[in-house]
């Protein structure tokens, strides 16, 4: 599996831990949508596609099956994160 592509959209809000939204593209052949970029404790994280279910829990639609997919699309989508946020600041300026 080669990740082709990832999209961020920065969140313009201050307020909420939600800093970012993806898309990642899959072998140029496959997208998923709304992966968010959330704001931690000591760092940022990802959280994969959800909904809410009936009895007001949230399931994942879709996620890694291992440890190392995991962590491969978590690296690469908080990369691009980090490359935005410069750019939008460097704009800023």
């Amino acid at each position: 599996m080669n990740i082709t592509e990832v999209r961020v959209r920065l969140v313009k809000s201050e307020e909420g831990k939600l800093k970012g939204v993806a898309s990642v593209t899959i072998d140029d052949c496959f997208v998923v949508h709304d992966v968010k970029i959330i704001e931690g404790a000591d760092d940022f994280f990802i959280a994969m596609p959800s909904k809410k279910t009936p009895s007001g829990e949230f399931k994942d639609v879709v996620h890694p099956l291992n440890t190392e997919t995991r962590e491969m699309l978590r690296k690469v989508v908080l990369d691009e994160f980090e490359k935005a946020r410069k750019q939008a600041e460097e704009q800023a300026e």
